[in-house]
């Protein structure tokens, strides 16, 4: 257990070594090629929105519930924005049981860095009260994430979370707390006629809810989602998406297929 927490340990502060590294050095580049430097400077007030229709709930490599209804409204000024999801969905096909979920996150972006904090809410419980152990506990989880531009849409993300109840009890009897985090890089390919091709891969660096809290480092996800947009006006579109998620550490629901078709607000 010692073992496999020190690798995870090892494997997290290599990524956060290569994503600093990577971070300098594309903003080094930036400023003395505006290639890169492409980014649009938030003016005024912003908002979007958007639904979606899903066959399955999937997220980070976690099979979450079968169908359901997601929706997200944003808010912004100046880089500093509110965002709502929220999601109503089954749990399986009997549709004995749903779980609906909203998401609060406030954060900032500029420079192609977006760093935030998110509030997990399950309905379970009271808002913001984090202090319930299980499944459908409320959660808060702070992270990063850098996309170097539009013309090179490579992106790193970094997630932890710091609610208590995020623990295990280890061989000794001990609670541990596990700060389980979620490292993940893709890549977005802009394809002709309004498609895209979206490839990504994460990992869990240590112990975390990822695996259930079992073993240490895990691959956790690798999937690959193929989108097509249908402007309709100025400001709002359509999509439908097909996507295929593959959990190598997951006991069950190992591969996952996905089908989406929403419209927004941009």
């Amino acid at each position: 257990m010692i073992g496999s927490r020190f690798i995870g340990q090892r494997i997290a502060r290599a990524l956060c070594a290569w994503v600093l590294l990577f971070v300098i050095s594309a903003g080094t580049y930036a400023q003395e090629s505006r290639w890169l430097d492409d980014y649009k400077k938030p003016v005024g007030l912003t908002y979007n929105a958007q639904a979606r229709l899903q066959a399955s709930y999937l997220w980070r490599g976690l099979y979450c519930g079968a169908m359901n209804v997601q929706g997200s409204a944003n808010v912004g000024y100046g880089g500093l924005y509110l965002d709502m999801w929220w999601n109503i969905g089954t749990e399986d096909w009997t549709f004995k049981h749903f779980q609906p979920e909203v998401d609060l996150t406030l954060g900032f972006s500029r420079w192609g860095i977006d760093i935030y904090a998110l509030y997990i809410h399950n309905f379970k419980h009271g808002f913001f009260d984090m202090s319930y152990y299980g499944s459908g506990r409320n959660a808060l989880e702070v992270g990063a994430r850098y996309t170097v531009s539009s013309k090179l849409p490579l992106s790193i993300l970094w997630a932890t979370r710091f609610t208590d109840t995020d623990s295990y009890i280890n061989a000794a009897g001990d609670t541990v707390h596990a700060y389980s985090s979620y490292a993940e890089i893709s890549y977005t390919w802009h394809l002709p006629s309004g498609f895209s091709l979206y490839g990504a891969i994460g990992m869990t660096p240590w112990k975390s809810l990822y695996t259930g809290y079992q073993g240490g480092a895990a691959l956790q996800n690798v999937e690959v989602r193929l989108r097509k947009d249908w402007d309709m006006g100025n400001r709002c579109g359509m999509m439908v998406q097909g996507q295929i998620a593959v959990n190598p550490s997951a006991a069950v629901n190992v591969i996952n297929l996905n089908a989406t078709v929403g419209v927004y607000l941009k």
